[in-house]
């Protein structure tokens, strides 16, 4: 059996536990934005094969509703896939397609603060203004839905 080894001195505990801290951290929310990234990218897809299949095959609302039924049913309750954010997926597809520019900045954002800003901002140039201000300061939905409210783009 192996002798125990000695404790290091608190100093030198408290500075190697706080490398150990601040790597999980690190890793976590590099772990939590590819995550992120890759949701966004699959709702943006999933967005444009709802758009493909309404202008091909004249889907309509009860395709729709039966398509979030189906997907709930094998995924889950609370898997994303309710009847309101297929349209929110589709309605993301139709507001980026043509704005390649701001397809990487609603990438950055989590979902959340994507429907915020396609149901409050009317306009690109406000879009564009608000999913860079958001990235850049990393406003929760409460502060992103404030500077809305106060519009700061307008400002």
């Amino acid at each position: 059996m192996a002798e125990a080894s000695p404790i290091p001195s608190e100093s030198h505990y408290g500075s190697f536990l706080s490398t150990l801290k601040s790597r999980i951290h690190s890793a976590q929310f590099k772990a939590l934005r590819a995550v992120n990234k890759e949701l966004i990218a699959l709702y943006w897809n999933l967005g444009k094969l709802i758009e493909e299949r309404q202008v091909a095959d004249s889907w309509g609302k009860g395709m729709v509703e039966k398509l979030s039924r189906d997907l709930r049913a094998e995924f889950g309750e609370k898997s994303g896939y309710s009847v309101r954010n297929l349209w929110y997926m589709r309605i993301f597809y139709r507001e980026y397609k043509d704005m390649p520019i701001l397809q990487p900045l609603a990438a950055e954002l989590a979902w959340t603060k994507n429907t915020l800003i396609l149901d409050r901002c009317q306009h690109a140039q406000e879009r564009e203004f608000t999913l860079r201000a958001t990235a850049r300061f990393g406003w929760t939905p409460r502060v992103l839905d404030h500077q809305i409210e106060n519009k700061s783009f307008e400002k």
